[in-house]
């Protein structure tokens, strides 16, 4: 099996998780549910980042231990794994024993590069951001993530990493890699970003005054840079150093991130990477934000979503479908309560739950129906040219396509297509008028419609786990287990609907209406 790993950043634990976060791990738990169909042997990642002044000062507020705070907040963070129906095979946190060990091994290694030197400081620092602003960076004297917060002046000795040594080489890597950064337009963000000159980051702080951090190997008076420590997860996560077989078997991987991180993700991180002697990412997805209103999110505002509550109120995989459906994979999207209950509604309860319940109680109306529909596969076979084959196999071939350039929406955008073309068709034949005979053609018309929502349940097992087990159920067979076929898609129909003998039953509507 082929190895495929894909990771999401490492959210700190400074407050609890958003909606924003759950976008990501959802894109993220897509592509790693996809994979795993097409028969790769995945390893999906996650966690938490616990290090740093914001998680340091945030636990002395609540008068907590940096580590019992931590350990409270990375609960809150893997209680996504139930709440949102992930698939991820590890959870790591950069308290963890081996990741810290991971993160000194690495340090010493870009130390003997000599790309790691002292020097005194004066910088403008964001706490929200844990990163140095530069003038043209401020608005209004302000970060523009974090305008609330004010700008920390940092005057000390620390520890930095030659940043400015691997210019060159990032370059080279953007070029020789057009879709090393997706879109397209956060490369040659990143590219011009760059080209500007790249400045030596600091990568420690002195512990006297922020102790909460991975100790710097032979000196106990600094500790790392949240940022620093924090990425090396990437490759401690898959057991580095010590079981290089397993990290040679996953690395390089995908790694999903939010615009904000673009700059530590494709560059700082690619820069350690290089100064380590390791193989750089093999790509970085960028996702956008998500606004209220076209707000940004705030407590102040009162405008903050909190998944677990949303969930709680429609269900896991209504929240999957409106994230993945209403929010552009690239860009920023926006979220109201209005605009999920209308998706709710119209695509999940009128569309796919109406479809569903239609099919199901048509096929109840021929008696012996699966006997007559398990000899369906020949039946194709004697008119591949029929529109629904051609519906079918032009809904594969696209939702593969987009599937593959990360374009979530496009793909189930393809899915409701052909929705709504099995709508369509049963106006038109009106099977419910003349199913009386197992030879009919009514009875043909039924079985696919029955194939193309097993169809449509294939398709949806990435995106909504839990709806497509439910579709199976009703359908009376197993999932179709498309792994075996391999791209282009054209159709499963050869491969994966051999045999299939439904047994229909009626259940609950799949959402009910608002």
């Amino acid at each position: 099996m082929k190895k495929f790993y894909i990771t999401t950043t490492l959210p700190y634990v400074n407050a609890i998780p958003h909606i924003g976060f759950a976008l990501e791990i959802i894109q993220a738990d897509v592509i790693a549910r996809y994979r795993r169909e097409k028969g790769d042997d995945v390893f999906f990642n996650t966690g938490t980042d616990e290090h740093g002044l914001k998680i340091y000062r945030q636990a002395l507020k609540e008068k907590k231990d940096p580590q019992k705070y931590c350990n409270e907040y990375a609960a809150k963070f893997d209680n996504l794994k139930k709440a949102l129906n992930l698939s991820y095979d590890n959870f790591i946190r950069t308290t963890d024993k081996n990741h810290i060990k991971a993160a000194q091994e690495f340090w010493q290694r870009c130390e003997a590069n000599k790309d790691i030197y002292k020097k005194k400081y004066k910088i403008k620092y964001c706490v929200g951001c844990e990163l140095e602003k530069t003038e043209s960076e401020l608005q209004n004297g302000k970060c523009p993530l974090h305008p609330n917060l004010d700008l920390e002046i940092i005057e000390e000795e620390n520890y930095f990493f030659r940043y400015s040594k691997y210019q060159d080489k990032l370059l080279k890597l953007y070029e020789k890699n057009p879709d090393f950064v997706l879109p397209i337009s956060r490369l040659n963000e990143i590219k011009k970003f760059t080209k500007r000159g790249l400045k030596d980051f600091s990568i420690s702080r002195l512990s006297e005054k922020m102790p909460w951090g991975v100790p710097v190997p032979n000196d106990e008076n600094h500790v790392m840079y949240c940022w620093f420590d924090a990425l090396i997860n990437y490759i401690s996560c898959l057991g580095w150093p010590k079981n290089l077989e397993k990290f040679e078997q996953y690395w390089p991987g995908i790694q999903s991130a939010g615009k904000d991180n673009l700059r530590q993700q494709s560059s700082m991180w690619q820069a350690m990477l290089m100064s380590a002697g390791l193989p750089n990412s093999k790509q970085i997805l960028i996702h956008g934000f998500i606004t209220s209103n076209g707000k940004k999110m705030s407590k102040s505002l009162g405008n903050v979503v909190n998944p677990f509550e949303l969930v709680e109120k429609y269900g896991a995989d209504a929240v999957r479908y409106f994230l993945l459906r209403e929010i552009p994979p690239f860009e920023d999207g926006d979220y109201t309560q209005e605009k999920f209950e209308q998706r709710y509604n119209s695509d999940l309860a009128k569309g796919l739950g109406n479809l569903t319940a239609r099919v199901i109680t048509l096929a109840k109306i021929i008696n012996n129906q699966s006997s007559v529909i398990s000899n369906q596969l020949s039946v194709i076979n004697k008119v591949p040219d029929s529109n629904f084959q051609k519906e079918i196999k032009k809904t594969w071939k696209n939702y593969e396509k987009s599937l593959g350039k990360f374009k979530f929406n496009e793909s189930l955008e393809e899915i409701w297509k052909l929705i709504s073309f099995c709508d369509r068709y049963i106006e038109k034949e009106r099977p419910w008028e003349k199913a009386t005979a197992v030879k009919n053609n009514q009875s043909l018309v039924i079985s696919d419609l029955l194939l193309t929502l097993a169809s449509i349940a294939e398709m949806l097992r990435p995106f909504m786990p839990k709806t497509s087990e439910k579709i199976f159920q009703q359908l009376g067979i197993k999932p179709l287990k498309i792994s075996p076929l391999t791209p282009p898609l054209t159709s499963p129909l050869t491969l994966s609907f051999q045999s299939l003998k439904f047994k229909v039953k009626k259940s609950k509507p799949l959402f009910p209406r608002i």
